[in-house]
């Protein structure tokens, strides 16, 4: 897993690529990560044209596909600016996924170059615009959800540091953390029956904490562990970190 991209913020205008669970399903993740960005003083594009990063054609060993969608999105995210994602998984196929799978292929610089200022979102916040704490209030008990793909990167410190800044707000430990939710994209498709079982352990040390909210920077991974909750009738809250910041400010 790569570490953060090695571009710093050229200004403080960015483009949002929203991703396709935003699109389908989140469509508040999305626009809270706008009111956050616009909160630190960002002026947010929203590039039109924007599809898919190609992820879902990439882990499933179809590379032919998923560098057409790859280089449709080098084209749509243009210029110099950082482009800032809601989801780790996103994120890190953009700079780190895509740039494996155009090792050998003519169009790897632009590939890097688009990877080298695309940033997960709290990652930006925290390493990319430089904020200590997010001065807010919520009075809430928060279990966090590390995704498989934020492993390497400084998403999961970012992610600490500013919800363990917001008054009011405890992170409580949960078993086994470093464990996979069993989503995966395409695994739990491929393989459910596992996927299931990963994810009933995760959701089992998540309720054991107690928490008021469960938060992650990927919906992704939430989604399959609300999912698989919902469909035992247990009562699992969950939050994009994006909800929580924009939450805590409107209630400061």
């Amino acid at each position: 897993m790569s570490t953060a991209p090695d571009s710093r913020p050229n200004g403080r205008s960015i483009q949002l690529m929203a991703t396709c669970l935003c699109d389908a399903f989140y469509a508040d993740v999305a626009q809270a990560t706008v009111e956050v960005l616009e909160h630190v003083g960002c002026e947010v594009e929203f590039p039109e044209g924007q599809t898919c990063c190609g992820q879902p054609a990439f882990n499933g060993g179809d590379w032919t596909a998923s560098r057409k969608v790859v280089r449709h999105t080098v084209n749509v995210f243009k210029g110099d600016k950082p482009v800032i994602v809601p989801s780790g998984s996103c994120a890190a196929m953009v700079f780190h996924g895509a740039p494996l799978e155009f090792e050998n292929e003519p169009d790897l610089p632009q590939i890097n170059a688009l990877g080298n200022r695309t940033w997960e979102l709290v990652d930006f916040l925290v390493n990319g615009l430089g904020l200590e704490s997010w001065p807010s209030k919520l009075n809430a008990k928060i279990a966090l959800h590390h995704s498989c793909h934020t492993r390497g990167t400084q998403s999961g410190p970012a992610m600490e540091k500013l919800l363990g800044s917001i008054d009011g707000v405890e992170l409580v430990s949960v078993s086994e953390p470093e464990q996979c939710c069993g989503f995966g994209g395409t695994f739990a498709v491929t393989f459910p029956h596992i996927s299931k079982s990963m994810g009933d352990l995760k959701i089992q040390n998540m309720v054991a904490a107690q928490p008021d909210l469960i938060v992650s920077g990927d919906m992704s991974c939430l989604m399959h562990q609300k999912g698989l909750a919902e469909k035992e009738e247990t009562p699992y809250p969950v939050k994009h970190v994006a909800q929580v910041l924009r939450d805590a400010l409107n209630l400061n």
